[in-house]
């Protein structure tokens, strides 16, 4: 995270992200792992089930997006074609 200039207050995992390195090296860039433990952990760790089931709202707006084919398949080989396409499915989204 910190190497791309982002800085993120909580990082959203599903269960195959459950890995301790992986929960360290975001502890330690300042966010909080909202990661729900595997069912076979020996200690289970506490999560925010309120901010986990907000990852669903991101899950289906991507497959909304993927029913678009020129953005899924990208057909543009320009990044600012591909944005302005882009742009044009979420406003598309939105309205409907």
């Amino acid at each position: 995270m910190q190497s791309d200039g982002l800085k993120a207050d909580a990082v959203l995992a599903d269960k195959g992200y459950d890995a301790d390195a992986l929960i360290d090296s975001i502890q330690v860039a300042g966010a909080t792992a909202v990661i729900p433990p595997r069912r076979n952990r020996v200690v289970q760790r506490s999560y925010d089930r309120h901010l986990y089931k907000e990852r669903n709202l991101v899950e289906r707006f991507f497959n909304r997006i993927k029913q678009f084919r020129r953005i899924a398949t990208r057909y543009e080989k320009l990044a600012r074609n591909y944005l302005s396409f882009l742009s044009l499915v979420c406003t598309y989204i939105w309205i409907t």
